[in-house]
Protein backbone atom coordinates (compact mmCIF):
# COMPACT_ATOMS: atom_id res chain seq x y z
CA UNK A 1 0.00 0.00 0.00
CA UNK A 2 1.25 3.24 -0.31
CA UNK A 3 1.52 6.39 1.82
CA UNK A 4 1.80 9.87 0.94
CA UNK A 5 3.42 12.81 3.04
CA UNK A 6 1.84 16.28 2.15
CA UNK A 7 4.92 19.02 2.77
CA UNK A 8 2.42 22.18 3.33
CA UNK A 9 3.88 26.03 3.01
CA UNK A 10 0.89 27.29 5.44
CA UNK A 11 -0.27 30.09 5.36
CA UNK A 12 -0.61 31.72 8.95
CA UNK A 13 -4.33 31.35 10.81
CA UNK A 14 -5.96 31.33 7.50
CA UNK A 15 -7.95 27.95 7.31
CA UNK A 16 -9.81 28.79 3.71
CA UNK A 17 -6.17 29.41 2.24
CA UNK A 18 -4.89 26.12 3.53
CA UNK A 19 -7.77 23.91 3.05
CA UNK A 20 -7.45 25.27 -0.83
CA UNK A 21 -4.04 24.73 -1.03
CA UNK A 22 -4.40 20.93 0.38
CA UNK A 23 -6.94 19.82 -1.72
CA UNK A 24 -4.82 21.39 -4.76
CA UNK A 25 -2.12 19.98 -4.15
CA UNK A 26 -3.80 16.04 -3.86
CA UNK A 27 -6.72 16.14 -6.23
CA UNK A 28 -3.37 17.40 -8.74
CA UNK A 29 -1.29 14.52 -7.24
CA UNK A 30 -4.15 11.34 -7.45
CA UNK A 31 -3.15 9.03 -4.65
CA UNK A 32 -4.19 5.64 -4.97
CA UNK A 33 -7.13 4.87 -3.82
CA UNK A 34 -7.51 3.35 0.33
CA UNK A 35 -3.79 4.97 0.45
CA UNK A 36 -2.96 7.08 3.61
CA UNK A 37 -2.09 10.83 3.39
CA UNK A 38 -0.75 12.55 6.15
CA UNK A 39 -1.03 16.70 6.43
CA UNK A 40 1.34 18.48 9.16
CA UNK A 41 0.79 19.23 12.68
CA UNK A 42 -1.90 21.99 12.78
CA UNK A 43 -2.19 22.30 8.97
CA UNK A 44 -5.00 24.77 8.75
CA UNK A 45 -3.61 27.26 11.14
CA UNK A 46 0.03 27.10 11.13
CA UNK A 47 1.75 26.60 15.27
CA UNK A 48 0.28 29.44 16.71
CA UNK A 49 -0.26 30.03 20.37
CA UNK A 50 -3.45 31.48 19.63
CA UNK A 51 -5.15 28.61 20.76
CA UNK A 52 -8.15 29.34 21.89
CA UNK A 53 -10.35 31.48 19.74
CA UNK A 54 -8.98 29.41 16.67
CA UNK A 55 -10.04 26.18 18.77
CA UNK A 56 -12.96 24.09 17.06
CA UNK A 57 -15.26 21.14 18.98
CA UNK A 58 -15.21 17.88 16.91
CA UNK A 59 -17.19 17.89 13.88
CA UNK A 60 -15.74 21.65 12.99
CA UNK A 61 -14.75 22.78 10.03
CA UNK A 62 -11.39 21.48 9.82
CA UNK A 63 -12.61 18.12 10.16
CA UNK A 64 -15.07 18.75 8.02
CA UNK A 65 -12.85 19.27 5.70
CA UNK A 66 -10.86 16.51 5.94
CA UNK A 67 -13.61 13.93 6.49
CA UNK A 68 -15.19 15.39 2.97
CA UNK A 69 -11.34 15.68 1.23
CA UNK A 70 -11.12 11.69 2.27
CA UNK A 71 -14.14 10.94 0.97
CA UNK A 72 -13.80 13.00 -2.46
CA UNK A 73 -10.36 11.12 -2.83
CA UNK A 74 -11.12 7.68 -1.79
CA UNK A 75 -8.31 7.76 0.90
CA UNK A 76 -7.50 7.88 4.45
CA UNK A 77 -6.33 11.21 5.90
CA UNK A 78 -4.58 11.99 9.15
CA UNK A 79 -4.32 15.94 9.67
CA UNK A 80 -3.20 18.01 12.52
CA UNK A 81 -6.27 20.13 14.66
CA UNK A 82 -6.64 22.89 16.53
CA UNK A 83 -8.91 21.07 19.07
CA UNK A 84 -10.77 23.10 22.17
CA UNK A 85 -9.61 21.94 25.89
CA UNK A 86 -10.47 22.72 28.93
CA UNK A 87 -9.78 25.90 30.43
CA UNK A 88 -9.57 27.79 27.28
CA UNK A 89 -7.13 25.74 26.39
CA UNK A 90 -6.28 24.26 22.52
CA UNK A 91 -5.63 20.61 21.88
CA UNK A 92 -3.58 19.78 19.54
CA UNK A 93 -5.25 17.06 17.52
CA UNK A 94 -3.92 14.11 14.62
CA UNK A 95 -7.61 13.25 13.81
CA UNK A 96 -7.87 10.42 11.38
CA UNK A 97 -10.61 10.16 8.49
CA UNK A 98 -11.77 6.64 6.49
CA UNK A 99 -12.53 6.98 2.61
CA UNK A 100 -15.77 7.14 3.95
CA UNK A 101 -15.80 10.28 5.77
CA UNK A 102 -15.93 8.40 9.05
CA UNK A 103 -13.90 9.53 11.75
CA UNK A 104 -11.52 6.42 12.86
CA UNK A 105 -8.75 7.75 15.05
CA UNK A 106 -8.03 11.06 17.58
CA UNK A 107 -4.90 11.25 18.71
CA UNK A 108 -3.75 14.16 21.23
CA UNK A 109 0.00 15.26 21.75
CA UNK A 110 1.09 14.21 24.87
CA UNK A 111 4.45 16.22 24.94
CA UNK A 112 3.52 19.67 24.49
CA UNK A 113 6.50 22.11 23.61
CA UNK A 114 7.40 23.97 26.71
CA UNK A 115 10.19 26.49 25.29
CA UNK A 116 7.41 27.79 22.45
CA UNK A 117 5.18 28.22 24.81
CA UNK A 118 2.93 25.15 24.06
CA UNK A 119 2.03 24.12 27.15
CA UNK A 120 0.22 27.08 28.32
CA UNK A 121 -1.58 27.20 25.43
CA UNK A 122 -2.42 23.51 24.54
CA UNK A 123 -4.14 20.82 26.86
CA UNK A 124 -1.88 17.75 27.01
CA UNK A 125 -3.50 13.98 25.78
CA UNK A 126 -1.95 11.61 27.82
CA UNK A 127 -2.02 8.19 26.45
CA UNK A 128 -0.95 6.58 22.77
CA UNK A 129 -3.26 5.63 20.25
CA UNK A 130 -3.51 2.83 17.77
CA UNK A 131 -5.65 2.75 14.45
CA UNK A 132 -5.99 -0.24 11.53
CA UNK A 133 -4.78 0.89 7.98
CA UNK A 134 -4.17 -1.55 4.97
CA UNK A 135 -3.57 -4.54 7.84
CA UNK A 136 -0.58 -2.13 9.23
CA UNK A 137 -1.40 -0.90 13.44
CA UNK A 138 -0.69 2.64 13.24
CA UNK A 139 0.28 4.99 16.12
CA UNK A 140 -0.12 8.75 15.15
CA UNK A 141 2.17 11.20 17.02
CA UNK A 142 3.15 14.97 16.57
CA UNK A 143 6.01 16.68 16.80
CA UNK A 144 7.93 17.17 19.59
CA UNK A 145 6.46 13.59 20.87
CA UNK A 146 9.69 12.75 19.04
CA UNK A 147 12.59 13.54 21.21
CA UNK A 148 10.35 11.02 23.78
CA UNK A 149 10.96 7.53 22.38
CA UNK A 150 9.00 5.65 25.23
CA UNK A 151 6.10 6.60 23.83
CA UNK A 152 6.83 4.92 20.77
CA UNK A 153 7.97 1.83 22.55
CA UNK A 154 5.01 1.72 24.65
CA UNK A 155 2.94 2.19 20.98
CA UNK A 156 5.10 -0.42 19.79
CA UNK A 157 4.56 -3.33 22.87
CA UNK A 158 0.89 -2.45 21.96
CA UNK A 159 1.45 -3.98 18.53
CA UNK A 160 2.34 -0.47 16.04
CA UNK A 161 3.99 -1.40 12.78
CA UNK A 162 4.04 1.89 11.31
CA UNK A 163 4.20 5.55 13.30
CA UNK A 164 3.09 8.37 11.54
CA UNK A 165 4.96 11.90 13.17
CA UNK A 166 2.89 15.15 11.79
CA UNK A 167 5.27 18.29 12.55
CA UNK A 168 5.98 22.01 12.68
CA UNK A 169 9.58 21.59 12.66
CA UNK A 170 12.23 24.24 11.94
CA UNK A 171 14.92 24.36 10.29
CA UNK A 172 17.66 25.14 12.53
CA UNK A 173 17.36 21.49 14.22
CA UNK A 174 16.00 19.98 10.83
CA UNK A 175 19.25 17.46 11.22
CA UNK A 176 17.62 16.09 14.81
CA UNK A 177 14.39 15.86 12.93
CA UNK A 178 16.13 13.31 10.50
CA UNK A 179 18.08 11.32 12.96
CA UNK A 180 15.30 11.20 14.89
CA UNK A 181 12.79 9.97 12.55
CA UNK A 182 15.14 7.16 11.38
CA UNK A 183 16.20 6.54 15.34
CA UNK A 184 12.64 5.49 15.97
CA UNK A 185 12.05 3.58 12.79
CA UNK A 186 15.08 1.47 13.91
CA UNK A 187 14.78 1.14 17.30
CA UNK A 188 11.33 -0.34 17.15
CA UNK A 189 11.69 -2.22 13.98
CA UNK A 190 8.54 -0.15 12.02
CA UNK A 191 7.77 2.23 9.13
CA UNK A 192 8.16 5.90 10.25
CA UNK A 193 6.48 8.28 8.21
CA UNK A 194 7.45 12.15 9.27
CA UNK A 195 5.06 14.72 7.66
CA UNK A 196 6.72 18.43 8.06
CA UNK A 197 5.40 21.83 6.93
CA UNK A 198 7.71 24.50 5.55
CA UNK A 199 7.55 28.27 4.42
CA UNK A 200 7.55 30.38 7.75
CA UNK A 201 5.55 31.80 10.04
CA UNK A 202 5.93 35.26 12.34
CA UNK A 203 8.74 33.41 14.46
CA UNK A 204 10.57 30.84 12.65
CA UNK A 205 11.54 28.96 9.33
CA UNK A 206 10.55 25.98 7.92
CA UNK A 207 12.24 24.03 5.06
CA UNK A 208 9.95 20.42 5.32
CA UNK A 209 12.09 17.50 4.79
CA UNK A 210 9.02 15.09 5.33
CA UNK A 211 10.60 11.66 5.29
CA UNK A 212 9.57 7.50 4.40
CA UNK A 213 11.57 5.67 6.50
CA UNK A 214 11.27 1.14 6.24
CA UNK A 215 11.99 -0.31 9.37
CA UNK A 216 15.65 -1.06 8.86
CA UNK A 217 16.18 2.72 8.82
CA UNK A 218 16.77 3.03 5.48
CA UNK A 219 14.80 6.59 3.26
CA UNK A 220 12.36 5.56 0.96
CA UNK A 221 11.46 9.08 0.13
CA UNK A 222 12.87 12.25 1.63
CA UNK A 223 10.71 15.81 0.26
CA UNK A 224 13.85 17.63 0.39
CA UNK A 225 12.75 21.80 0.71
CA UNK A 226 10.28 23.21 -0.25
CA UNK A 227 5.99 22.81 -0.71
CA UNK A 228 5.87 19.02 -2.74
CA UNK A 229 4.24 15.31 -2.00
CA UNK A 230 6.34 12.25 -1.95
CA UNK A 231 5.02 8.48 -1.64
CA UNK A 232 6.65 5.13 -0.94
CA UNK A 233 4.71 1.78 -0.39
CA UNK A 234 4.84 0.10 2.58
CA UNK A 235 4.38 -3.96 2.72
CA UNK A 236 3.68 -5.57 6.16
CA UNK A 237 5.19 -9.01 4.89
CA UNK A 238 8.30 -7.02 4.75
CA UNK A 239 8.02 -5.76 8.19
CA UNK A 240 7.01 -9.19 9.62
CA UNK A 241 10.02 -10.87 8.01
CA UNK A 242 12.45 -8.68 9.31
CA UNK A 243 11.04 -8.79 12.51
CA UNK A 244 11.20 -12.62 12.35
CA UNK A 245 14.97 -12.66 11.08
CA UNK A 246 16.27 -10.24 13.53
CA UNK A 247 13.42 -10.72 16.58
CA UNK A 248 15.37 -7.66 19.09
CA UNK A 249 11.81 -6.63 20.18
CA UNK A 250 11.92 -10.25 21.83
CA UNK A 251 14.34 -8.70 24.14
CA UNK A 252 12.65 -5.67 25.34
CA UNK A 253 12.44 -5.85 29.05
Amino acid sequence: MTLHCCQLDLAWENKQANFARARSLLTAVKPQRDSLVLLPELFATGFTMNAAPLAEKPGGETEQFLAGLARELGVFILGGVLGAGRQGRGRNLSVVFSPEGREIARYAKMQTFTVGGETAAYEAGNETVLFTWAGFSVAPFICYDLRFPEHFRVATRQGAQLMTVIASWPVARIEHWVALLRARAIENQAYVAGCNRCGTDPKLAYNGRSLIVNPRGDVLADAGDGEKIIHADVDLSTLQAYRKELPFLADMR
